[in-house]
């Protein structure tokens, strides 16, 4: 049976995001994911009109499903705003594990697409702004001193995670990502 044109835009971008993620997006080119998505390049053009509305429709998913992956790591971590703080670093240990990461996307696609009015900077730059904002309530609810100090030290830890895991892996500073982020909550 067919697909219906939303799933085909679906899968689409299934298929866009593992060539993206793990060979990049200036290297992947339109035709290699119409192959790999199994449908025409008219077609992947009909769904997204040009490669840089694939890429920002690829990144509006990435963030829809890191933001899911964000509230529900610090979700594990109960009612007690310290724990979901943590909750989500050692949801992080986990991300980055290399069979999962290559780095973080949005990372990769802001190097990519270094001019700011385009789609993907702006959505890339719209998700880091995000993971900001809700350090800065998780560290709120914590009773911080400074919540939005609190809330940007940790978010440096966070990217500092996804940057050194590419050059110097799990077992590089990121191992200490967790502790760094207790040191800084008892700090604050």
């Amino acid at each position: 049976m067919p697909r219906t044109a939303d799933e085909t835009r679906e899968h689409i971008l299934t298929v866009a995001h593992d060539l993206f993620y793990w060979h990049g997006i200036r290297a992947t080119g339109v035709d290699r994911v119409a192959s790999a998505a199994g449908v025409a390049t008219p077609t992947l053009y009909r769904a997204f009109g040009a490669k840089d509305d694939l890429v920002a429709a690829y990144l509006e998913r990435a963030d829809r499903l890191y933001r899911e992956w964000f509230d529900e790591a610090a979700s594990a971590g109960g009612d007690d705003p310290r724990a979901r703080v943590l909750a989500v670093f050692d949801a992080l240990t986990e991300q980055v594990q290399p069979e999962h990461c290559r780095g973080c996307p949005f990372l990769m696609a802001l190097a990519e697409y270094p001019d700011e009015e385009s789609g993907p900077h702006r959505n890339a730059v719209a998700m880091k702004a995000w993971v900001r904002t809700r350090f800065g309530e998780l560290a709120a609810a914590t009773g911080a001193a400074d919540p939005d100090l609190l809330a940007d030290r940790l978010a440096l830890v966070m990217e500092g995670v996804y940057a050194s895991v590419q050059a110097l892996g799990v077992d590089g500073p990121a191992r200490h990502a967790r502790a760094l982020a207790e040191a800084l909550l008892d700090a604050a």
